[in-house]
């Protein structure tokens, strides 16, 4: 199934190029290939780590800023912003799930949970279509708490 989701994301990928006038670059087709290889969220830093070690694929900084700009538009990336910093995730064939964002450390876990699910699907929203949503849930990860409460005694 993953190679069929490639296959779709490059598609919707070449058909926004050229209805958008931009040029088919090897660079747009590698940081897709490479954000559809990963799992979960990522930053830029991360990406850039991620191509030049693992893929042996060099591009800058720059060209990853842009192009994730692109794919933003196209609908195949998601940008979250969890409080200071930016992450990105697929967008395409990613079920929907929650995050929790720790305030202390900043670590960011998804999670599902059917009844939440179901209270936004079964919600009335007037004059509104919806296509998506994300949920974040800010507080503290299990690590923090044991170290705030280790602190405090």
């Amino acid at each position: 199934m993953e190679e069929n989701v490639r296959h779709t994301v490059k598609q919707i990928l070449t058909e926004y190029l050229q209805k958008n006038g931009h040029r088919k670059t090897p660079e747009r087709f590698a940081i897709l290939d490479t954000i559809y290889s990963l799992t979960g969220h990522f930053d830029i830093d991360g990406l850039y780590r991620h191509m030049a070690e693992k893929e042996k694929f060099r591009v800058s900084r720059a060209t990853l800023y842009n192009t994730i700009v692109l794919l933003i538009d196209a609908g195949l990336v998601i940008k979250h912003q969890f409080g200071n910093s930016s992450q990105y995730e697929r967008a395409y064939h990613n079920g929907t799930h929650h995050h929790m964002i720790c305030t202390s450390c900043g670590k960011v876990t998804e999670f599902e949970d059917e009844s939440i699910k179901e209270a936004i699907a079964g919600s009335q929203l007037k004059a509104f279509s919806m296509s998506h949503y994300s949920l974040y849930v800010y507080g503290l990860c299990s690590h923090c708490v044991t170290a705030r409460r280790k602190k405090s005694h």
